[in-house]
């Protein structure tokens, strides 16, 4: 059994028309049968009445006058041939074929009482009536039997004649109900289509109802069902995001305070070298541990929004790339990596979470200058291109292996770099907020050298869209 709705339904809706008309066709032919057979036995009938009257004595012999009007009843297009019988009750032939198979037939009538049958003469099949009338003359009577047949070529023609509009009419109808049912189940299903589409084309984090006002009542219970879904998971998204609230507040002040206490025993006990040593180390791991408490909570926010839920504001991207790089200088210059701009555009605005925009170009350059070896350079570049903001940070680093590109935004992956600092959260994180701004990210690399292009499209604030 097919899986599809339309399909069943339509198996369902047409099937029984398809057996109605058959029965119907069926019935239209037996009583097209029946109708043509009516006519043929009436034509019959009186052709075999009409020869009996010209039956008459002559000097004590009967003598049978069948003239050309009695035949001219059975005058057709089909050329039927037309066979008669006059014969006595003692077997005297007074006209027509001898051959004609009417001797059962004056077994079965009487006097005055028609006998229709069927037969078959010179190996072609005939339709005949046998007809009986007395015949008295000085005190005799004999029993004079006129049988008529006919072939059945005009009966089959009329019997095409009367069923064939019936049955195109019944075709005609199934069609015409199979063209209705169709456009009636296309035009009724749309409201089930929109909703799937409705359903598909939502964010990952779009939790609004279904608006279910127009929707037929067949479909109001499951969109409150989804309704339900969607208010479960509203509570679940509100207990995860008090979660990161709470979870921001709790690891961020003791690995603070732990911070701050291993600073205090440095500075301290700063003439016993091992001790230092260690404390240092402490410190060290007190510092990646903050890193990556920041980046999981960053990662956990960014996953948590999109452009339905956090708060959007026009945001400068040129603004928020020339912060990043005056606060990333510094780190670069122990580097001696080239770190600089260039905006192609005095203002390149777009609608987002200024926090959240301006983590992932700090992820993207930290990224870029942390695997670029020392001396090389690093280029952030703003412009506004096809209706959308293009923000590429490139390097001349050595790069991402094609095979490993597909998995360079998951969380934890380092593409086997075990030797460089680092979480494997940054292109993750990065990944997850161009996808709350609806925007996209791809890597490249350059047609000449080596090195890495990332390069992130987001939607321009409605301000400076192209009109």
């Amino acid at each position: 059994m097919t899986s599809s709705l339309r399909i069943r339904l339509l198996c369902w809706i047409l099937l029984p028309l398809a057996v109605f008309a058959a029965v119907s066709a069926v019935m239209s032919y037996s009583d097209a049968q029946a109708t043509a057979s009516l006519v043929q036995d009436r034509a019959l009938l009186a052709s075999a009445k009409f020869i009996a009257e010209q039956v008459n004595w002559d000097e004590g012999t009967l003598h049978a006058n069948v003239p050309p009007a009695a035949l001219e009843l059975f005058q057709s297009p089909d050329h039927d041939r037309v066979y008669l019988n006059v014969s006595t009750d003692a077997g005297v032939l007074l006209a027509g074929t001898p051959a004609f198979p009417a001797a059962d037939a004056q077994a079965r009538v009487r006097s005055g009482n028609p006998y229709w049958f069927d037969a078959a003469i010179y190996d072609q099949p005939i339709r005949a009536v046998a007809y009986t009338r007395a015949m008295y003359d000085a005190g005799k009577l004999r029993q004079v039997t006129i049988a008529v047949g006919k072939t059945t070529s005009s009966h089959d023609h009329m019997v095409r004649d009367l069923w064939r509009p019936s049955m195109i009419r019944q075709l005609m109808t199934l069609l015409l109900a199979c063209v209705l049912v169709v456009g009636g189940l296309t035009f009724e299903l749309r409201p089930i289509v929109k909703l799937k589409n409705d359903v598909i084309d939502r964010g990952p984090m779009q939790l609004v109802p279904i608006q279910a006002d127009r929707l037929q009542s067949e479909l109001r219970p499951v969109v409150d069902a989804i309704n339900r879904c969607i208010q479960r998971l509203n509570f679940h998204v509100s207990a995860q995001r008090r979660f990161i609230a709470d979870a921001a507040h709790q690891l961020r002040t003791p690995l603070a305070l732990l911070d701050t206490q291993i600073q205090f025993a440095r500075k301290r006990d700063a003439s016993d070298p091992q001790l230092d040593e260690v404390l240092g180390a402490m410190q060290s791991s007190s510092h990646k541990m903050v890193a990556l408490t920041n980046k999981l909570l960053l990662l956990a926010q960014a996953e948590a929004l999109d452009t339905y839920t956090m708060s959007l504001q026009e945001v400068d991207l040129v603004a928020i790339s020339v912060d990043t790089v005056a606060a990333l200088t510094q780190w670069a210059g122990r580097r001696e990596i080239d770190l600089g701009i260039e905006p192609l555009a005095q203002s390149v605005t777009v609608n987002g979470n200024p926090n959240l925009l301006l983590a992932l170009l700090s992820n993207l350059v930290d990224n870029a200058i942390r695997y670029s070896p020392d001396g090389s350079i690093v280029t952030v570049t703003v412009a506004q291109e096809h209706g959308s903001a293009r923000l590429t940070v490139a390097d001349n680093g050595p790069g991402i292996a094609a095979e490993a590109r597909t998995r360079v935004f998951e969380r934890f992956y380092r593409g086997g770099q075990t030797d460089t600092e680092g979480t494997g959260l940054g292109l993750a994180i990065v990944k997850e907020i161009v996808s709350a701004h609806n925007g996209s990210v791809s890597l490249s690399t350059p047609e000449r050298g080596s090195g890495l292009h990332v390069t992130v499209r987001l939607p321009l604030a409605r301000q400076n869209s192209p009109q």
